[in-house]
């Protein structure tokens, strides 16, 4: 009987710790949620400064929600959630910084004019263009008409080529296209919210998507690796002769290293055109919607623990 009694020993010591343990974390978040009632005016009952806010969001996400739904009478693990996202909001809100400098923009109703135009007589140069749009009282430069076709991925004539459709090129190169994008996720560190870019790409035939790359800090080296990685002989862009990517600066190294050391073709989209690479738009808008934006993420690694299971699944 003593030597199973001490045998148990080691086991009612654990069960020990872990107890202490979990009661710790209910202390300190019972203690956080005292703080902020301490530093709220008794005659008047607010929500939560940001600081306060953002010291309870961290303590609630060490207990779990489960154990803040058990302990919490003040404030609910939603409303704890609800305000993660208003401080990422706010920390991409520059509204009230912004300030227009330079020519007025150009009216929307002549933009819209200008790429009908365009629709309707391909053949038409800027000048022509800019012709037929004093006719209808808009006044502008063929310089713009220029600008404006190139902002909307239209080349001018006599530049603009005769090419396939979209749906041609889609149709005749499926087996082996790749789509890549990106996507900014807000994660709570040491430092306070750090934005993490996510580099994904997928394989439009199999929709087979590939997490490519995390990182705070996007820059050509990290780019490049990148895509050094992905082209490998064992990289997800294998099989591929294609990969439609959009205009955005963050994919410049991407572009250039397929174009200089692999056969891969970069293909551009054109502006404002996401229905052109849709699967991808897809997947891309049900990943923030379905798991990152319904998570509070605190470090790298729940971030790639995110990921992983989201794409797993």
């Amino acid at each position: 009987m003593n030597f199973l009694i001490g045998h148990q020993y080691p086991l009612v010591y654990a069960l020990a710790g872990w107890l202490n343990h979990e009661q710790q974390r209910v202390v300190e978040y019972l203690q956080e949620v005292n703080r902020e009632l301490r530093e709220t005016p008794v005659k008047r009952r607010t929500l939560p400064i940001d600081d306060q806010r953002r010291r309870l969001a961290v303590k609630g996400k060490v207990c779990g929600r489960k154990l803040v739904e058990e302990i919490e009478t003040v404030f609910t693990p939603d409303t704890i959630l609800r305000w993660h996202r208003e401080l990422i909001a706010r920390k991409w809100d520059f509204s009230s910084k912004e300030q227009r400098v330079g020519r007025p923009r150009i009216r929307q109703e002549i933009v819209e004019h200008i790429l009908r135009i365009v629709k309707e007589n391909p053949t038409w140069g800027a000048d022509r263009i800019q012709g037929a749009l004093a006719n209808v009282g808009f006044h502008i430069t063929d310089t713009m008409v220029r600008k404006i076709l190139k902002v909307n991925g239209i080349e001018p004539v006599p530049d603009r080529p005769a090419s396939m459709s979209w749906q041609t090129f889609l149709k005749a190169n499926w087996e082996a296209i790749f789509g890549v994008d990106f996507t900014m996720v807000e994660v709570w560190t040491k430092t306070g919210l750090t934005t993490f870019y996510v580099m994904v790409v997928m394989e439009m035939k199999t929709r087979r998507v590939d997490i490519a790359g995390i990182t705070a800090n996007p820059n050509s080296l990290w780019m490049t690796q990148v895509a050094r990685d992905l082209s490998g002989d064992d990289g997800f862009l294998e099989r591929a002769s294609h990969l439609i990517l959009d205009r955005d600066t963050f994919f410049q190294p991407l572009r250039s290293f397929l174009k200089d050391q692999t056969d891969i073709q970069p293909v551009l989209l054109p502006p404002k055109r996401p229905n052109m690479n849709a699967y991808f738009e897809r997947f891309m808008r049900s990943l923030k919607s379905e798991c990152l934006d319904k998570m509070i993420l605190f470090g790298r690694h729940s971030l790639e623990r995110a990921l992983r299971d989201y794409v797993a699944h």
